[in-house]
């Protein structure tokens, strides 16, 4: 059964020179679990307990978001300093390596890590987020470009800080539940979580600057060569923000490619439709 949420305990750490806030549970291997946009480590709320029964399942606000601190420099927020974070997650919680596993963001800082530490991973774990070589292809898609349109809004200046925090941050919440196929996933105690998340002094500017380097990046900016660590993928097929297509032929990266596609669901896969990622997680772990 899975473990009971008020043993979940509430952490911070210092790592890189920034403190990050982190829920955790379990004891054994690590499981480090890394979120994406506008979101925070509540996102991972229905995997935490389903885990703790078998790793220290770690949960971690990233830079710039919720009570992670949240550096004023645009530069903070480059790829390079998301990697040396989470190698410095896992060697101050006392591991060697983990089971990585990412969603959005969260998924390309963990693609990112696993080129850079194959060594720190026993496994990765992948959640709507493609190789990054597949999707800098997709960008020469028009089809790609217009789901990615928000990206390009986001380079702007002062504007999507603005259209972010209006009508009390609705466009969060709007944002989340909006592009979801399974809407009744989300409550508004759960949209609530997200707004006051993104509410903190200085997170939405920390947030949108992720988006604001992701050009002048080593996300798409260098050769991919073959990964060998153990991947899973798991696809909700109705993103509207990043297409089905861009995960075929994801092999030609990883040497040990799992996929697994989820019908009749979006972006947000692992809280729209959290009892079938957990069995596609614990089959992959063989748990």
């Amino acid at each position: 059964m899975p473990v009971a949420q008020d043993t979940w305990k509430h952490e911070y750490i210092t790592t890189n020179g920034v403190k990050l806030h982190y829920v955790t549970q379990g004891t054994g291997p690590l499981m480090l679990m890394l979120h994406g946009f506008p979101e925070c480590w509540y996102s991972w709320r229905h995997q935490i307990p389903e885990f703790a029964q078998y790793f220290q399942v770690v949960a971690v606000d990233l830079r710039g978001y919720n009570d992670s601190d949240k550096p004023k420099e645009q530069s903070a927020y480059v790829m390079d300093e998301f990697i040396k974070d989470v190698a410095g997650l896992i060697k101050g919680l006392g591991h060697e390596k983990c089971i990585l596993v990412g969603h959005d963001w969260g998924g390309a800082i963990a693609w990112s890590f696993a080129y850079a530490h194959p060594s720190m991973l026993e496994q990765l774990i992948i959640l709507n987020l493609p190789h990054p070589a597949k999707f800098a292809q997709g960008l020469y898609s028009p089809q790609q470009l217009l789901r990615s349109w928000y990206i390009f809004l986001f380079q702007l200046p002062g504007l999507p800080e603005l259209l972010l925090q209006s009508t009390n941050y609705q466009a969060i919440s709007s944002t989340i539940q909006g592009t979801a196929v399974n809407k009744n996933a989300f409550t508004q105690t759960d949209l609530n979580i997200y707004k006051d998340a993104a509410a903190k002094p200085g997170a939405i500017t920390a947030m949108l600057n992720y988006y604001r380097n992701i050009f002048s990046s080593s996300f798409f900016n260098r050769d991919w060569g073959i990964l060998n660590v153990p991947t899973l993928m798991i696809w909700g097929e109705n993103d509207t923000a990043l297409g089905k297509e861009l995960t075929y032929n994801t092999s030609t990266y990883v040497k040990n490619l799992q996929i697994k596609y989820i019908h009749a669901c979006g972006h947000w896969v692992q809280q729209e439709q959290p009892e079938l990622v957990n069995q596609y997680i614990r089959d992959y772990l063989v748990i």
